[in-house]
C-alpha cells in the first residue's frame, strides 16, 4: 500500500522544510512507500521556494501551488485531488503532529478499516502547550458533536486523520473551504457506512509562524457542516451510504 501524505502550507518558511525531512526520513526508516504532496496555499513569504528545495532533496516529495481564494480546506480539498496512493494522511505544515503517529496509523489501516482518526485526549496521547482558550472550545466542540452523532470519539476537531481512496471518493462533494473540513471528512466517512478506528496520538503547538485558525470566524462554519452532515445521516434514507454505490466482492466457487 502506497500512502500519500497531504500537507497544506500558507505561510510556513520557519517550520516546513523540519516537518517535511522528519516525516519523509521516519516514512523511509520504516519501509513505507508514500509520497508527500505539499500544498503550497498562495504563500507570501519564502514557502514556494522550500517547497522546490525540498522537492529537490527528496525523491518522494512534490509540491503543487494552489489557485486563490486561500484556505486550509482549499488547499487540503486540492491535494486530496492531487495524490496519487492508495491511501492518504492529513498532516499540518507546523510539525504539531508527531510522524510516529503516522506509521501507527498505517498500520492499523492495514488491518482492515477505511479510516483511521488520531486522538489528543486519549489515554496514551501527549499534548504539549495547548492554549487554554482554544482547549476548553474545542473540548466542548467535541462533546457537542459526540452526543449528536453518538460517536464515541472525542476529537473530531483534529486534523490528523488517514483514508483510503475509496472513502475519498465515497464522501464527495466536499463543502468545507476553511478548517471545518477537519469534521466534514470524518462525519461524512462515519454516516456513510465507512469502517474506522481511533488511535492516541502526540501534538505540539507550534514554535514558529503563527496560527492561521480563527476561531470567531470558524464557529458559524464547524455549526454548518455539522448540521449539514446530521441532516443527510437522519434525512437522505441512506442514498449517500457506501452500501447503495460499493459492489460486493463475489466470492470464489468451490471446484
Amino acid at each position: 500500500m502506497k500512502l500519500s501524505v497531504v500537507i497544506p502550507a500558507h505561510n510556513e518558511e520557519g517550520c516546513l522544510y523540519s516537518t517535511v525531512s522528519h516525516l519523509v526520513s521516519t516514512l523511509e526508516a520504516e519501509g513505507i512507500r508514500h509520497e508527500v504532496v505539499i500544498i503550497n496555499d498562495n504563500s507570501t513569504d519564502q514557502t514556494p521556494g522550500i517547497c522546490q528545495t525540498l522537492a529537490d532533496e527528496f525523491k518522494t516529495v512534490r509540491h503543487v501551488d494552489n489557485q486563490p481564494p486561500n484556505g486550509f480546506g482549499f488547499a487540503v480539498r486540492r491535494g486530496l485531488v492531487e495524490f496519487r496512493g492508495d491511501a492518504v494522511a492529513i498532516m499540518m505544515a507546523d510539525a504539531s503532529d508527531d510522524p510516529k503517529d503516522l506509521v501507527k496509523a498505517y498500520w492499523k489501516l492495514q488491518e482492515g478499516f477505511d479510516c483511521v482518526f488520531g486522538s489528543r485526549f486519549n489515554k496514551n496521547a501527549v499534548v504539549v502547550d495547548y492554549p487554554w482558550h482554544k482547549l476548553v472550545i474545542n473540548r466542548w466542540a467535541n462533546w457537542f458533536v459526540d452526543k449528536l452523532f453518538r460517536l464515541h470519539y472525542n476529537d473530531v476537531t483534529n486534523a490528523f486523520k488517514v483514508y483510503r481512496r475509496e472513502v475519498i471518493e465515497g464522501i464527495q462533494p466536499i463543502l468545507s473551504h476553511h478548517f471545518n473540513l477537519t469534521v466534514e471528512l470524518p462525519l461524512k466517512a462515519i454516516v456513510r457506512g465507512f469502517s474506522y478506528a481511533v488511535i492516541p496520538m502526540n501534538w505540539y503547538n507550534r514554535k514558529t509562524g503563527i496560527s492561521k485558525l480563527k476561531i470567531k470566524e470558524m464557529g458559524s462554519r464547524y455549526l454548518f457542516i455539522v448540521l449539514y452532515v446530521w441532516l443527510e445521516k437522519h434525512l437522505s434514507r441512506g442514498d449517500y451510504h457506501r452500501s447503495k454505490y460499493l459492489v460486493p466482492t463475489k466470492k470464489k466457487l468451490n471446484a
